[in-house]
């Protein structure tokens, strides 16, 4: 039975973005103050390049936009040029003491989100987790 349990395990899907506890407390915070959140990361210059928190109501992702999956309930876009990038790299979103220079919900906190990133694994890549463009509405 557990050899069952590990096979079915390893044949899972590998998700392309998570989150760290810490993370998700200031999420909690975030969406008690401004509601549903979502996360978009764009690749821009300066602090477009981490990722950005917003009111679902605030931000519209756009039609080169991509789906990674979603952390703590929030959907993480991400640029389609940006993805080039990151494609083989699992995004673990954290936060870091002091502001960044960006219109991300979180920054009035004192604190801002970063991406700790890692290459998947040549037994991970097979099994990540399909990508969605965004289709404008």
């Amino acid at each position: 039975m557990e050899q069952s349990a590990q096979h079915d395990a390893s044949s899972q899907c590998c998700e392309r973005v998570s989150v760290t506890a810490q993370a998700r407390q200031v999420i909690d915070q975030l969406r008690t103050q401004h509601g549903q959140l979502l996360f978009h990361q764009s690749g821009g210059c300066c602090d477009g390049s981490s990722p950005m928190c917003f009111s679902v109501a605030d931000f519209k992702p756009g039609s080169r936009d991509i789906l990674l999956g979603k952390i703590h309930g929030c959907p993480f876009y991400m640029d389609a040029d940006q993805f080039e990038y990151w494609q083989n790299s699992h995004l673990t979103i954290d936060v870091t003491d002091g502001r960044g220079s960006s219109f991300s919900l979180e920054i009035p906190l004192g604190v801002r989100f970063i991406v700790i990133s890692r290459l998947f694994s040549d037994a991970e890549l097979p099994k990540l987790q399909p990508i969605e463009l965004t289709t404008p509405s």
